[in-house]
C-alpha cells in the first residue's frame, strides 16, 4: 500500500508536469529519463488529439492540463486533504471503486480519478469513447513518477463488474439507467448541470472578459460552462458582446461553427429575436442550458425573488458566475472553469463519500 504522503507527493509532481504542459513547453526539469519519456508522448498527445475528438483542440487541452497542474499545488492538495483528518490519513483495505466517466471536455473524469486513487482505493474506469486516451495517459505518466500506483488503476471498455461502489457521471437519461443498473451499490450519480451568471450592471470590461471565458472555453461543453445570464430589466448588452466577440478562436471550430450557423438558420426561419456577435447567438429563454454556440439570457427586477428561482432550479446548476453577494455556490467572473478540489459537481462530497464506505 503507498502511504498517503507518496500518493500526495507523486500527485504534487504530476501537477508541475501538467503545468509545464499547460504552458506549452515541449520539455520539463526532470532527471529521470523514463518520466522525461512519458512527458514528451503525454506531450504530443495534447498536440494531437483533435485527430480523435475535433472538440479537443489543442488550445483547450493545454487550458485543461495548466488548470489540473494549478489545482494539484502542494498548498492546494495540504488544504484539501486537511479536511478530511485523520480519515484521509488512516490505513484501510483498499475497495475497487467502479468510475463511469463523462467526455465532454478534456480529461473530465481526473478530480474522481484523483480522489479514488488518493483515499487508498483501486479505480475501475470505464472512458468515455469521446475521452479515451487522455486520462490513460496520464495515468501513465503518475505510474512512472510512482509504480505503486501501477495495481491501482483499470481501465476497462467491458461492462463493469466485480467492484465495491460507484461514481457515475451522465446525461439526464442515461442517469436513470445509471441509477436502476447501481442501486444496490453505493454510489454517486451525477446529471446534467450548467453554469449560470448574473450581471448587476456595474461589471468592468475586464469582468466580460473573464465572463466569455466562462461561457465559450471548451465551446460551453462543460457542466460548469454559463449557458445563461440573468440581466437587469432593459439591459444594454454592448460591453458583453463585444467581450464575445473577441473570441474569434471558437469560430474557427468547424464543429462550433457548424453549429452556430445551424441555430442562427433556426432563428432566422422562426423569426426568434436574438443578438448575434458572430460567434454566440444571445436569445431570451426560460430555460437553464442552451444548445451550442447559443447563450439564453432573462431579465429580473428583484434581486430576492431572482434568488429564490434559482434556489427552486439549483439541480440544474453547477455554479453561479456573478459579482453580487449572496447567492450559493458563487464563484468570480472567469472562474467556472477553474475549480478548486472542494468544489464537488453537483455538489456532492466525492471524498467524504470514499472514506466512509462500509
Amino acid at each position: 500500500m503507498i502511504s498517503i504522503e507518496k500518493r500526495v507527493s507523486a500527485f504534487t509532481r504530476l501537477g508541475m508536469l501538467l503545468l509545464d504542459l499547460g504552458k506549452g513547453k515541449k520539455s520539463c526539469n526532470q532527471e529521470d529519463k523514463d518520466v522525461l519519456k512519458r512527458f514528451l508522448q503525454l506531450d504530443d498527445l495534447v498536440s494531437n488529439l483533435t485527430r480523435y475528438n475535433g472538440w479537443f483542440d489543442e488550445t483547450n487541452v493545454r487550458r485543461m492540463m495548466f488548470s489540473l497542474g494549478e489545482s494539484l499545488k502542494e498548498d492546494k492538495l495540504a488544504k484539501w486533504l486537511g479536511m478530511y483528518q485523520p480519515a484521509i490519513s488512516k490505513e484501510q483495505e483498499p475497495k475497487i471503486i467502479a468510475v463511469v466517466m463523462a467526455g465532454n471536455i478534456p480529461a473530465v473524469g481526473f478530480h474522481d480519478f484523483l480522489t479514488v486513487l488518493l483515499t487508498g482505493n483501486k479505480m475501475l474506469a470505464k472512458l468515455s469513447c469521446e475521452d479515451d486516451k487522455l486520462i490513460p495517459a496520464i495515468s501513465e505518466l503518475l505510474i512512472t513518477i510512482e509504480p505503486g500506483f501501477l495495481d491501482l488503476i483499470h481501465f476497462t471498455t467491458d461492462t463493469l463488474r466485480s467492484f465495491d461502489a460507484v461514481i457515475a457521471t451522465g446525461s439526464n437519461n442515461t442517469s436513470r439507467y445509471f441509477e436502476y443498473y447501481f442501486s444496490k451499490y453505493p454510489h454517486i450519480i451525477r446529471k446534467n448541470r450548467n453554469g449560470i451568471a448574473i450581471i448587476s450592471g456595474n461589471e468592468s470590461e475586464t469582468d466580460f472578459d473573464f465572463l466569455a471565458s466562462d461561457i465559450l472555453d471548451y465551446y460551453g461543453l462543460g457542466c460548469r460552462s454559463v449557458s445563461k445570464i440573468f440581466v437587469p430589466e432593459k439591459y444594454d448588452f454592448m460591453k458583453l458582446l463585444d467581450a464575445v466577440a473577441k473570441r474569434t478562436d471558437v469560430a474557427e471550430n468547424h464543429k462550433y461553427f457548424n453549429n452556430y450557423e445551424y441555430n442562427k438558420a433556426i432563428f432566422l426561419v422562426n423569426g426568434k429575436q436574438h443578438k448575434d456577435t458572430g460567434n454566440l447567438l444571445l436569445t431570451e429563454d426560460t430555460a437553464i442550458a442552451s444548445p451550442i454556440s447559443v447563450l439564453y439570457f432573462e431579465p429580473y427586477s428583484n434581486i430576492d425573488d431572482l434568488k429564490k428561482m434559482i434556489e427552486s432550479e439549483s439541480e440544474k446548476i453547477q455554479c453561479v458566475v456573478t459579482n453580487i453577494n449572496g447567492f450559493k455556490n458563487s464563484i468570480d467572473f472567469g472562474k467556472s472553469q477553474q475549480p478548486e478540489l472542494w468544489d464537488y459537481a453537483d455538489g456532492i462530497d466525492t471524498m467524504d463519500f470514499l472514506l466512509n464506505l462500509n
